[in-house]
Formats: C-alpha cells, sequence, structure tokens
C-alpha cells in the first residue's frame, strides 16, 4: 500500500523518527517524504509527525491536519519533556483534535526529544538569578535527561509498534 510521511521537525528529533518509520514500511511504497505544504495527499494512508509546541503541534500542521478527510493515520511525535505516557497521551489528544472524524487513526507514537542547547542557558541562567529554585533544577535534570532521545530504546518502540500494523 502506498503512503505519505508528513512531518515537521524542529531540532531533527522527528526527522528521525520519520526515517526510520520509512525503513520500517518501505522506500519503496512512499510516495511522499516531506513537510505539509508540499503534501498532496494523495495516499490513503498519511504517517503524519510533529514536534510538540506549547502541547499540541505546530500551527502549520494544525492546518494541514484540518484539511485532511477519510485517511488512515498514524501520529508520531516528540516532546522535550517526557518521561510519562499520561503527558505523551495528552499531547496525542490534543493533536487529535485537529483531525477530522472522518479519519482513522491506526497508531500512535510519541517520545522525547532533545532541546536546542539555548534552552538549557536559558534555564541555568533563571538557575543563577535564583539559586533556590528547584523548578529550573528540575528542567535542567529533564534538559540533560532528554539529550540522548529518541535513542534505540526509543526507535525499537516505534519499531515494535508500526509491526501491529498492517500494511
Amino acid at each position: 500500500m502506498s503512503y505519505e510521511i508528513v512531518y515537521k521537525s524542529a531540532t531533527g528529533n522527528t526527522l528521525l523518527l520519520a526515517e526510520e518509520l520509512r525503513k520500517i514500511w518501505g522506500s519503496a511504497d512512499c510516495i511522499y517524504f516531506g513537510e505539509p505544504k508540499a503534501s498532496q495527499n494523495l495516499a490513503s494512508r498519511i504517517a503524519i509527525g510533529f514536534w510538540t509546541d506549547k502541547g499540541t503541534c505546530s500551527n502549520d500542521l494544525q492546518e494541514y491536519l484540518k484539511q485532511l478527510h477519510q485517511k488512515q493515520i498514524f501520529l508520531f511525535g516528540t516532546a522535550g519533556f517526557g518521561g510519562s505516557s499520561d503527558y505523551f497521551d495528552r499531547i496525542l489528544k490534543n493533536v487529535e483534535a485537529w483531525i477530522s472524524k472522518d479519519n482513522t487513526i491506526i497508531g500512535t507514537f510519541m517520545c522525547q526529544g532533545r532541546m536546542p542547547q539555548g534552552i538549557r542557558e536559558r534555564y541555568q541562567k533563571a538557575l543563577e538569578d535564583d539559586p533556590q529554585n528547584q523548578k529550573m533544577r528540575d528542567m535542567i535534570d529533564n534538559f540533560d535527561l532528554a539529550s540522548t532521545h529518541p535513542d534505540e530504546t526509543d526507535l525499537n518502540h516505534l519499531r515494535e509498534i508500526l509491526q501491529t500494523i498492517e500494511p
């Protein structure tokens, strides 16, 4: 079955997942791989990847999702904060809200993703200004934890999920 992979990737995390997905589903059947602006929505199955922006996907991806109808959608994304499946589920629900009900979500996947170094520097500056700020300490710890993601464990989990979806 032919399919498309449409994604937005601010730091390369979501692109890494998109490339892994294309390996699993087979590049020969992939009729489009790239950002939403050039997608023609020709395939009935579309894998849609996003980076988390304020608890959902970016505005341009929201607009893309609203135009889809009668598609099988595999939704995947990355978030700088993570570790909690409840948090990831909330993000996925927020993104799914942009998708018309005449589409079918055939699967989802979320994992933590690394963030730009400038974010850690901003957190570090805030901690220097207020050394007792436990929230900033936690944010720095999370940043450091995220710095290796998506990792091989994340990719293996994605592979496991994709193997449960019929081609």
